[in-house]
């Protein structure tokens, strides 16, 4: 009988305590962590991937492109990091991801609008929506109970 292999995931890193959320701290999910005990995590923060410091200058997504609060446009860096992230669950024959909800990188289904005014609209990250095109099946911290039903 062979042995049931553990499910390989990526998670954003911030859901698991890494400080690299644009303000330099984290957003900890303690049930999230709970989850993935028994699977193989591979952490990213796609922002870091991409080549941005943390901290740094809050992002959101308008018209297409990401821009800065200041005003300037790092779609580059968002866009190289969701290819890093990209390559990572390719590599590593991973089809689930769990992504921070909201953020311009991670967002799945809803994202800031642009106007740094905590507006949310339909949407999706960088990351997950590249991610998602690449048929890899995105969720948020806050699709637990769902993820907890399929395994």
């Amino acid at each position: 009988m062979k042995k049931e292999e553990k499910k390989k995931v990526i998670v954003s890193a911030c859901l698991l305590g890494e400080n690299c959320k644009y303000d330099g701290t984290n957003n900890y999910n303690e049930r999230l962590a709970q989850f993935l005990e028994d699977k193989i995590v591979f952490k990213v923060c796609p922002e870091q991937l991409g080549g941005l410091p943390t901290p740094r200058v809050p992002s959101e997504i308008r018209n297409g492109s990401v821009f800065n609060k200041d005003g300037d446009d790092v779609s580059y860096y968002f866009t190289k990091g969701a290819l890093e992230t990209l390559k990572i669950a390719q590599e590593n024959e991973i089809s689930i991801a769990i992504l921070k909800s909201n953020s311009p990188s991670c967002g799945n289904g809803q994202i800031y609008d642009g106007t740094f005014s905590g507006t949310l609209i339909s949407g999706d990250g960088i990351t997950a929506h590249l991610l998602k095109i690449n048929g890899i099946e995105v969720y948020t911290e806050n699709d637990i109970d769902k993820l907890e039903k399929m395994f």
